[in-house]
């Protein structure tokens, strides 16, 4: 049955994956439309064409092609200048029996009412002079548009009105009297009916301008005023009715309506195929039903607008810029016609790795293979609908920037999920254990080979190594000693008690002060394998704050009977963290990482070495080069090491020792720091043994721990770094609107899910590894969710820089003051209110109706939450918390008497009395 299921996962992904690409795609419905158009906006812009740049007007054939084209489905074209181009549309269309709506452009003339024309130029400043020569040239060009409007009026007797300005008042380029002037000035000249084309809002506000025209040309554009699609006829009809009802005497005709096809959402209005179609679908049916005088903007997609329309405003079109129909007036309507080659893609870029993981992981039970084939599938989906839709849909923020940028950052965020998800799967369905090592199944000592503990320390509290010490005296086990390398403490008072205590302890215990000694802790271990007895073969490294178990060396040291073993290493655990709620919090963090992390990375003998509670071959340590000086995460740098070499590892998640925890975030902190700072270290030093696909001594499973392992890391960098570019790109939006968007919904939100994603494994497989309430998991979350800011500090440091000093961890420390706990995350609190006051600044200018500042204001807000996360645990760190602790241990002892008061059998009568 196993052989079979593969296949069945892999029939069943290819199927739903295309359900729910036809889901996403399948065709709209709504009223068809048979009729004409009464009129359309005609453009005969083409993509190499402007209307911004002389000379690139189309020339006179392929005007006329799009004048057939649009023939047979409209009775009216409206033109809006007088340009020599323009002037030659009305006679072509003739040929066609297509009526016109001339326009005349008016540029904005006399804008500055301050400026007077009558001042003496050579008394005006190079300013004044300026806007002289600016508005000087205006006025000319009007009175140009207007002599060529009233002659192409008169000209062409297919011209049945004339409008002329647009919107000049809505955009201030002119005034009402200077406005009225030119309608008068037409007027008198031709027999046409004369407007000018604004919206209600103008209409309104302006009963002069009224009685000046012939009839009212009124635009109603519901996507500029974020009306949803669904509601859009009925706000244009509204509008109409408005001033048909204030102004009962003019005739009212919509001299512009339509809906986009592409673009970026205004607020509630999102533009789309399937929106222009059901818009105009309906429009046109009400305007018919209601004898409405219309007209749509517009025939033709015009490229040329985005300079000052946005992308949004070049997909207004019936006809897109290579002339072919968006969508049929009768037929069902689609949104990506390329939608079936998306899916394709998707299927085929998902196909090799979901049967390269069915057919490697077939000790997966059949619900692990679904889940993770499904998250692939997800994973490959997303991608191509990442890279595409933006660009089908023309939605998109420059080509360079999305591939360069948008696409990566997207693709980093997906491999964290996947990596999330890899270790989920491995640990939640995984038929058995490959590589289990437990007390329990721990070979049989047959001998009792020499171990050498080292025991580093430095400036470290006397009475807590005397602790440390009094555990290894009792450990059950005949052949080992004892190496306390002191390195580098100056205090005398500090290092001298534990030097007299060694010596009453016998001559196991060695005790070696190296004053000023170069390279940290791992100078002082290199110099520890210079005294190491001759006889030892296993050499062990203890933290000075371990109290380890009994059985510990007599646990662990048989497995170096294997001789392919390199390194035996036992979990960090900690003590006396019961009665502190920072450091139970902190506590189970670290925990996570040895239940979960280490327990999946031990099935492919990729594990990372700890510089405390593990043991290590000797030879093999000093055959691979001892303890490296250069970096300061001189553990990992070894496992790593010796996994090149070719040494196997063991890793029992049971606890043989318990140290102590940070006493506050600062060193909470630094320690982190230190490990993430080191990863970097590793990583430039060992690159090329990382390389996929090449013979260095890794398998392909050790070389995706490691790099894998590491790469949320990474992304804690550019978490970071993301956090202070939205800060910049917020006040752009608020203070340069016409130079910075909102960033694409399809890269933003992302990071929300991300974030959840990432919250859920967490949840999740604390709650089935690691052996904590439900309270201790989310104090472990909030923690780790703090360290966020110094990990990506860490990463952007250690990729930047060579080295920097080794980081003690201190212990035994006294509480920091409340302020002082403040201090411990200013960093990250002004981060943290960074994003708080952009979010709510973004909310207040572009108001709260705005869909686009809402999704970036709770993008910022859920990018602000390990910020104030560190600042919980830092303010957690810094308050007396013993008590509160009490009392919820008094209460859940409290709960469990009464479960098993609940649970006890009743007493029979005679036990009663």
């Amino acid at each position: 049955m196993r052989r079979y299921s593969g296949f069945a996962v892999l029939l069943v992904i290819i199927v739903g994956n295309l359900a729910v690409w036809w889901l996403m795609n399948r065709p709209q419905t709504d009223l068809p439309w048979h009729g004409e158009i009464k009129s359309i906006s005609f453009s005969p812009y083409r993509k190499e064409d402007s209307g911004l740049i002389p000379g690139h007007e189309p020339p006179p054939d392929s005007i006329m092609r799009d004048l057939a084209l649009v023939a047979p489905v409209v009775q009216s074209i409206r033109l809006y200048n007088a340009k020599p181009m323009t002037q030659a549309i009305p006679a072509m269309a003739a040929k066609f029996n297509l009526r016109v709506t001339a326009g005349v452009w008016l540029a904005g003339a006399l804008s500055d009412p301050n400026l007077r024309l009558d001042k003496p130029r050579n008394q005006m400043s190079p300013d004044e002079a300026k806007a002289y020569q600016l508005q000087m040239d205006a006025l000319m060009a009007n009175e140009e548009e207007i002599n060529a409007g009233i002659d192409m009026a008169r000209n062409n007797t297919n011209i049945d009105r004339l409008i002329v300005g647009n919107e000049t008042i809505l955009t201030g380029q002119t005034t009402v009297p200077q406005l009225v002037r030119y309608i008068r000035r037409v007027k008198a000249k031709v027999h046409q009916p004369v407007s000018t084309a604004e919206p209600a809002s103008v209409w309104l506000s302006h009963p002069e301008l009224v009685r000046e025209v012939d009839f009212i040309a009124l635009h109603v554009l519901p996507y500029w005023e974020g009306i949803p699609a669904e509601d859009s006829v009925d706000f244009v009809i509204g509008q109409y009715d408005a001033v048909q009802r204030i102004y009962p005497d003019k005739h009212v005709m919509l001299a512009e309506v339509g809906w986009p096809s592409a673009g970026k959402g205004r607020q509630q209005a999102e533009p789309s195929v399937i929106n222009q179609a059901m818009f105009l679908r309906r429009f046109l049916n009400t305007a018919t039903e209601q004898g409405i005088d219309y007209n749509v903007i517009e025939a033709f997609d015009q490229p040329w607008k985005e300079a000052y329309e946005w992308k949004v405003g070049t997909h207004w079109g019936v006809w897109d810029a290579d002339r072919h129909p968006k969508f049929s007036m009768i037929e069902p309507v689609e949104e990506i016609k390329q939608w079936r080659l998306q899916a394709g893609g998707a299927t085929i870029l998902a196909l090799i790795p979901v049967m390269w993981f069915l057919y490697n992981w077939r000790h997966l039970h059949t619900r692990g293979k679904i889940f993770f084939a499904v998250l692939l599938q997800f994973a490959a989906s997303l991608v191509i609908w990442t890279m595409s839709t933006p660009v089908i849909r023309d939605f998109a923020p420059s080509t360079k920037l999305m591939y360069s940028v948008l696409v990566p950052a997207q693709i980093i965020l997906l491999v964290v999920i996947l990596i999330a998800g890899y270790e989920l799967t491995e640990l939640t369905w995984a038929r058995q254990k490959r590589r289990d090592f437990t007390p329990e199944t721990a070979p049989q000592p047959t001998r009792f080979p020499k171990v050498s503990l080292h025991l580093p320390c430095y400036n470290e509290p006397p009475d807590m190594l005397k602790l440390t010490l009094d555990s290894l005296v009792a450990l059950d086990y005949p052949n080992f000693e004892v190496l306390v390398l002191d390195n580098n403490t100056r205090d005398p008072e500090v290092w001298k008690p534990v030097q007299e205590y060694c010596a009453e302890l016998g001559e196991r215990f060695k005790f070696y002060h190296l004053g000023k000694w170069p390279g940290a802790k791992a100078g002082a271990l290199n110099f520890g394998l210079t005294q190491t007895d001759p006889d030892a073969e296993v050499v062990g490294v203890i933290d000075s704050d371990y109290q380890v178990s009994t059985d510990w060396l007599k646990v662990l040291v048989p497995y170096f009977e294997n001789p392919k073993v390199g390194w035996v290493q036992a979990p960090q655990d900690h003590r006396e963290w019961q009665h502190d709620l920072f450091k139970e919090c902190i506590n189970w963090e670290y925990a996570g990482f040895f239940d979960i992390g280490m327990v999946a990375r031990n099935e492919e003998n990729a594990i990372i070495q700890h510089g405390t509670m593990t043991l290590i071959r000797r030879k093999a340590l000093e055959e691979t080069g001892q303890w490296a000086e250069w970096t300061i995460c001189e553990d990992a740098e070894l496992g790593l090491r010796l996994l090149e070499n070719g040494y196997e590892s063991v890793y029992l998640s049971h606890r043989f020792g318990h140290g102590l925890t940070p006493d506050n975030f600062t060193a909470y902190k630094k320690q982190r720091f230190r490990w993430a700072y080191g990863a970097c270290q590793i990583l430039k030093g060992h690159w090329r043994s990382l390389i996929p696909f090449k013979n260095t001594g890794l398998t392909s499973g050790q070389k995706y721990h490691f790099i894998t392992g590491w790469l949320p890391w990474f992304a804690d960098a550019f978490y970071v770094l993301f956090t202070v570019l939205s800060v910049g790109w917020t006040l752009g939006l608020i203070f340069a609107p016409r130079a910075f968007d909102f960033p694409l919904a399809i890269f933003v939100m992302p990071t929300v899910g991300v974030f959840v994603a990432k919250l859920i494994h967490h949840l999740f497989l604390y709650s089935t590894r690691v052996k904590c309430n439900w309270r201790q998991r989310i104090g472990s979350a909030i923690a780790g969710m703090g360290l966020t800011y110094s990990i990506g500090r860490a990463m952007w440091q250690g990729v930047f820089t060579k080295t920097i000093p080794f980081l003690r961890t201190p212990k035994c420390e006294d509480k920091a003051a409340w302020t002082a706990g403040f201090m411990m995350a200013r960093d990250e609190t002004i981060l943290m209110l960074s994003q708080w006051f952009c979010a709510a600044g973004i909310l207040y200018d572009k108001g709260t109706n705005d869909l686009d500042a809402r999704m970036w204001a709770l993008v910022l807000s859920v990018q602000s939450i390990p910020y104030m996360a560190a600042l919980v645990t830092a303010m957690i760190s810094a308050l007396p918390t013993e008590g509160f602790m009490k009392r919820l241990e008094a209460k859940a002892k409290a709960k469990e008497a009464r479960k098993a008061a609940k649970a006890a059998p009743p007493l029979a009568p005679t036990e009663a009395q």
